[in-house]
């Protein structure tokens, strides 16, 4: 099986997505036209960067095999990070979705993650 991919998402959005049976995104990724996601080697950049101090978020582990061609992988907007990044091109189906796990700020502000994310 694929190493997981990741996605940072507000409680509030996931609550809904549950009663929904996918998530679509978040106001960003329905800007952008994709979902945001990022390999746990990227993860603590993408939330420096983009969720820096945003309490009540919860990682959301996904199966990109399950994902089928509506992932892609593609250079950060501008090309201005290293790598390519994972964008699902569609609603996450919650069966793709291996865990969920809260993201808790620490007092530096910045965010705890699992213990398998390096």
């Amino acid at each position: 099986m694929d190493q997981p991919i990741y996605t940072m998402v507000r409680a509030a959005d996931w609550r809904r997505a549950e009663a929904a049976g996918a998530y679509e995104g978040s106001a960003d990724d329905r800007r952008d036209g994709f979902l945001h996601f990022s390999t746990a080697g990227q993860l603590r950049a993408s939330a420096a960067k983009h969720r820096a101090g945003e309490a009540d978020l919860l990682l959301v582990s996904v199966d990109p095999a399950s994902l089928g061609e509506a992932l892609r992988w593609e250079p950060a907007a501008g090309g201005r990070r290293p790598g390519l990044f994972p964008h699902l091109y569609g609603p996450l189906p919650l069966a793709a979705v291996r865990a969920v796990t809260p993201l808790p700020l620490m007092p530096d502000g910045t965010h705890r993650f699992p213990t398998e994310v390096p």
